[in-house]
């Protein structure tokens, strides 16, 4: 099995999907195909795997399209015959949300460095801004107020850490450890192990 995927070194959802390829020991399946996403000037190149033009975008050795990194993460979990996605239950109820909290943060901080990035000086909008930010903070103090436990490596608790990685990454001026001890606590311990270490986004 060979998966080909569009790929962005710094791209938070493609980080993702590269550290769930490394937990389910499937990293060396994955062929990387280097890309220029951007929300403007669309790459053609990630446009013919995903009509959206959004990284990551994926292809299976038998023609199967995969996006956006939730779907490619479970396939990939699937593929290894589980790890990632707890069965059926309250614990996989719990994994999907902080997934979807995980992901939630993120596209709120991509809005933000799209506009500051994207659109020309004259034409930003403050108030945008900061209603994105916001919305930054109260995923942050959600996240706070529901760490994973310590031995929790779930689709959730990745997400969770991608997120902060990220925000760290990009917004270090954000400083979202300030205040939430406990949450920066477990995401330097979640970035020790080996998928995350090997993932780390890059300019």
């Amino acid at each position: 099995m060979t998966i080909a995927l569009y790929w962005g070194s710094a791209s938070p959802f493609v980080r993702k999907v590269m550290a769930a390829a490394h937990e389910l020991g499937l990293q060396d399946s994955i062929e990387i195909r280097d890309s220029a996403a951007h929300p403007v000037e669309r790459d053609a190149r990630i446009q013919a795997f995903n009509p959206l033009a959004k990284v990551p975008a994926a292809a299976t050795d038998d023609g199967t399209m995969l996006y956006d990194s939730r779907v490619i993460c479970e396939y990939l979990d699937s593929v290894a015959g589980g790890g990632l996605f707890p069965p059926a239950g309250p614990a996989r109820w719990t994994a999907l949300r902080r997934q979807a909290l995980g992901d939630g943060l993120l596209d709120a901080a991509l809005l933000i460095r799209y506009e500051m990035l994207a659109r020309p000086a004259e034409h930003q909008w403050p108030v945008w801004i900061a209603k994105q930010r916001e919305k930054v903070e109260d995923a942050l103090n959600a996240m706070a107020a529901d760490i994973p436990a310590e031995d929790c490596h779930d689709i959730g608790a990745l997400t969770y850490a991608c997120a902060l990685g990220w925000l760290a990454f990009r917004f270090p001026e954000f400083a979202w450890q300030e205040g939430r001890p406990a949450l920066a606590a477990w995401h330097e311990a979640y970035e020790a192990r080996p998928a995350m270490r090997a993932t780390r986004p890059s300019a």
